[in-house]
């Protein structure tokens, strides 16, 4: 179908703990040998003196024990990064969409855009992923200043940026997110008529998502988005899967849909849709 008969829908997500099963900044201060980060994450987050999601950032600017990070250190992070299972095959039908229905799928996260870059290699084009960047020294090559922090009001930023470059409406927005510091985001696009989808149990994200979904595979997003924005019903969500050599061994159909997905995500022309 002509993209220009065919709906356009940006679908935005969060990274940590959206896509990955742990916190980047975690992985990078055990790299580090730095200890007590989640204790001044949670000193900062009650302070209020950074954005909801920018502590890392911060922390690496003007705390002495990641004041020596490099590129390098938040590349091997990225490798380190354990992923949920599915994404190449949900950026590989993103990609090919459905007729009357294109999709769009970027990252947007405060998480280090380098990190995300190194964990998302070959699955996800480094372009269409957008998170914390910094500037380096160009003799050390240590963090010399912080470019753009996408946390809190700056995921609304982005979103909206990419509404204009994409040229959607917002009421064709997608958000998808796990924890506290994706309300902001998830209330602006809900404000817009567009659609968020929660992917944790966080009681506060649980009430403003218009659907949650609990799984380990990252395809399993496309669940709510098949039967709220695409229209199907349950037996076609189903034989979709199934033609995908995937089976919904457990979908518990309440407000939020719990899935145990079994079998590997076929993806390429030989995915059947």
């Amino acid at each position: 179908m002509p993209d220009a008969i065919a709906k356009h829908f940006l679908v935005a997500s969060d990274f940590d703990q959206t896509l990955s099963f742990n916190d980047s900044g975690q992985i990078l201060s055990d790299l580090l040998g730095c200890s007590d980060f989640r204790r001044k994450v949670d000193g900062l987050a009650s302070s209020n003196l950074v954005q909801q999601g920018a502590e890392l950032a911060y922390l690496i600017r003007h705390d002495p024990a990641f004041r020596g990070v490099r590129r390098e250190h938040l590349v091997e992070a990225g490798r380190l990064v354990r992923l949920r299972s599915g994404i190449p095959a949900l950026v590989d039908f993103l990609g090919r969409g459905l007729d009357g229905f294109q999709f769009s799928f970027f990252v947007i996260s405060a998480a280090t855009q380098d990190v995300i870059q190194s964990a998302l290699a070959g699955m996800l084009p480094p372009d269409h992923i957008i998170g914390t960047e910094f500037d380096y020294d160009s003799e050390s090559g240590e963090v010399q200043s912080i470019r753009r922090v996408p946390a809190g009001y700056g995921k609304v930023a982005v979103v909206e940026e990419l509404e204009q470059r994409l040229e959607t409406p917002p009421d064709r927005t997608i958000y998808v997110g796990d924890g506290s510091s994706d309300v902001h985001v998830m209330l602006h696009v809900n404000n817009r008529d567009g659609f968020t989808i929660a992917v944790s149990e966080n009681r506060l994200l649980a009430r403003i998502a218009r659907s949650t979904v609990i799984s380990d595979n990252a395809f399993s997003i496309l669940i709510p988005i098949l039967e709220r924005i695409v229209g199907w019903r349950t037996p076609e969500i189903r034989e979709f899967f199934e033609s995908n050599a995937l089976r919904l061994q457990e979908w518990e159909k309440a407000r939020t849909d719990r899935v145990t997905i079994v079998g590997a995500p076929v993806s390429g022309t030989d995915a059947i849709v």
